[in-house]
């Protein structure tokens, strides 16, 4: 049996262009958690899944859903987020290509927890409880990555649980920055963020309302540590931002 390689840990995902239809037949090969897979078995899970196209903006799972299956995405971006009655959103995660969602439901069969709407034009793969988990429980490598990928989620949302707790808004907005960011090749030691989210989806984020969020990001970009325009949010003062959330965050030694 081939190995299957580890999955891709969980991350936030910001806006992805729009996809013109591929030209062929997508299949599970095409998605990284089953690629290296044993052939037979995944020939017997394709007999079971089914193919969806989604817009941005359409909804592909909502809350109390009856439904148990697991989503894959072959293309795209989806948004995991909950709705208070109030209307109040929180935003738990994003998932791009080759990551998966839904996984809680196909496990124990309870209602879905969240709402999970498409951000950019996606392919997903929906694939059945019973036959996600009788292909699990017979690739010991494939239930690996599974627990893997469970621990990795639980320990970004034990972090955030953290970080709504302990910190006051403007540490929360330096660790999401930090976290949606990556590096710039043109400006070692700075990293961007782009494109820079709205400021309603900041504070959906973090836990905060949007007019807070606008009004330390203005204070935040005077004082220098950012600098921003419509394309692009720069993070100037790196190392600084880290170690003011980590001193927060982590008790001194003893």
């Amino acid at each position: 049996m081939h190995a299957i390689p580890d999955p891709v840990v969980p991350h936030l995902v910001w806006l992805r262009p729009a996809m013109t239809e591929p030209a062929r037949t997508a299949t599970l090969a095409d998605i990284s958690f089953f690629k290296g897979g044993d052939a037979a078995a995944l020939a017997k899970l394709s007999a079971a899944v089914r193919w969806r196209m989604v817009e941005p903006g359409q909804v592909v799972v909502d809350e109390d859903e009856p439904s148990t299956d697991i989503f894959f995405v072959a293309q795209g971006a989806v948004r995991v987020q909950l709705r208070a009655a109030s209307g109040r959103e929180v935003l738990l995660n994003e998932f791009g290509a080759g990551e998966f969602f839904g996984e809680l439901s196909a496990i124990d069969g309870a209602p879905r927890a969240a709402n999970v709407t498409a951000i950019a034009r996606s392919r997903l793969c929906i694939v059945p409880a019973q036959a996600f988990l009788e292909f699990i429980f017979a690739t010991p490598t494939a239930c690996h990555g599974l627990l893997k990928t469970l621990a990795a989620k639980l320990r970004l949302q034990t972090e955030r649980t953290l970080e709504r707790e302990a910190l006051p808004v403007r540490l929360r907005l330096f660790s999401e920055l930090l976290r949606l960011s990556r590096p710039r090749a043109s400006a070692p030691g700075e990293r961007v963020v782009s494109p820079p989210p709205p400021h309603h989806e900041l504070a959906a984020r973090i836990g905060a309302r949007r007019e807070v969020v606008s009004r330390e990001l203005s204070e935040m970009t005077r004082e220098g540590w950012l600098a921003r325009d419509r394309r692009a949010i720069r993070i100037l003062r790196v190392t600084e931002m880290q170690k003011l959330v980590s001193a927060e965050l982590r008790a001194p030694a003893a």
